[in-house]
């Protein structure tokens, strides 16, 4: 092993060398030795490109062609509707509250049936021009017509007493003739009444329920017949009721002790709206044949039977119904079948009162019928012969009562 060894002539050239590389390294310049030397600098090693972005062998656009510039997108128009303007801003003068004013106007309608005297015919095809209305002698103005046919709304108030075979007959059949007439979308109820009142069927549209509740009607309790009293929970009962109501009273019309009295019973009546009673008298045929016989005390009992007469015909006059009084029981279906036209076909009249005052006063009504020139319509029949016909509507009404 040799041992190399400096001599002392050649330090100073070492020296010097080391003081060039380390001059070199600070400036950033390689020393000329490297720069000769043989051996070539290391390269520093390339990225490499993704396979897409290569550059083509036969040149061409390269693959990468660098930023891409999008156009804005323009804003989406708003759908938004504007703002409302805002309300006006009204000052009150000074010292003055707040206040709303509201007016009401009152409106009447009134349900008017034109019946042949001779048929009980519904007479059909009258005009606005030919009704005349009047409301306590003044002349109104009609606003509204139009003919009413729909179903009906029907309670049957039925005399059920102890007191004659032929009376308790003639309200059996009288009831079953008034359900015959009855169509599937009508409500009926039946309510007896001998001392007490009865709610013997609620409203139904089952004829077959109503015909089986009048076949129960066999025994009564007694003899006493409290008319009254059942007319006014009859009328109580139906004014819960909204729209046009009827009662179909099948009675004698003789009341014994009812605590409510026949001025009472007449208020009810007049002041309770929108029901129209169809008044009924049985017994005719036992009537007929004792009426007029020797003894005061038949003469008293046709005094009272004439009463009650009056009574069951003011019910029905009031309320714009009719009376009846058969005497035998074919005349039965005839008479109910002139019910149910006057029940179905009416004409119906709208006018605002001339007299706006919520006095809670009874205001009559009457009714006329009148041709284009304003004189009493006349009515022929095919033969030319004049006829009669009756004109049904209310007696009157209440006005509302304004609340303080």
């Amino acid at each position: 092993m040799s041992v190399m060894s400096f001599s002392a002539s050649a330090r100073p050239h070492f020296r010097t060398g080391l003081l060039l590389l380390a001059v070199g390294v600070l400036t950033g310049l390689s020393p000329s030795w490297a720069q000769n030397s043989s051996t070539p600098p290391p390269q520093q090693p390339q990225p490499q490109q993704p396979a897409d972005q290569a550059t083509p062998d036969a040149g061409g656009p390269g693959a990468d062609p660098g930023a891409i510039a999008l156009p804005k997108k323009k804003d989406k128009p708003d759908d938004t509707p504007p703002p409302a303007p805002a309300a006006p801003v009204i000052k009150n003068p000074q010292g003055l509250d707040n206040y709303s004013l509201r007016i009401e106007v009152p409106e009447v309608s009134v349900d008017v049936g034109v019946l042949l005297e001779k048929t009980g015919q519904f007479v059909p095809g009258l005009k606005p021009a030919n009704f005349k209305v009047y409301e306590n002698g003044v002349e109104q103005k009609v606003i509204g017509f139009k003919r009413v046919e729909a179903p009906i709304t029907a309670l049957m108030v039925c005399e059920f007493a102890s007191t004659n075979y032929w009376f308790i007959h003639d309200m059996q059949n009288a009831a079953w003739s008034f359900a015959q007439q009855l169509r599937p979308q009508d409500y009926v109820a039946l309510m007896t009444f001998d001392m007490r009142s009865q709610i013997v069927l609620d409203f139904t549209q089952d004829k077959r329920e109503l015909l089986n509740a009048i076949q129960t009607l066999v025994i009564p309790g007694f003899s006493d017949r409290n008319l009254f009293d059942a007319l006014y929970e009859a009328e109580d009962r139906l004014s819960r009721i909204e729209g046009r109501k009827y009662i179909i009273l099948i009675a004698s019309g003789r009341d014994t002790f009812s605590r409510i009295t026949l001025d009472k019973i007449l208020q009810k009546v007049k002041n309770t709206p929108d029901i129209t009673i169809f008044s009924v008298s049985t017994g005719g045929a036992m009537r007929a044949m004792t009426e007029g016989g020797p003894g005061m005390r038949q003469q008293i009992r046709d005094i009272d039977y004439l009463q009650a007469d009056n009574q069951m015909k003011t019910f029905a006059k009031m309320t714009g119904g009719m009376f009846f009084a058969p005497r035998f029981e074919t005349e039965m279906p005839e008479i109910f079948g002139d019910i149910n036209s006057a029940i179905r076909s009416k004409y119906e009249l709208i006018y605002h009162p001339s007299d706006t005052k919520q006095d809670g006063s009874y205001r009559k009504l009457r009714v006329e019928l009148v041709d284009e020139e304003g004189n009493p319509l006349r009515m022929q029949d095919e033969k030319h012969k004049p006829l009669k016909y009756d004109i049904i509507a209310r007696d009157g009404y209440k006005a509302r009562q304004e609340v303080e």
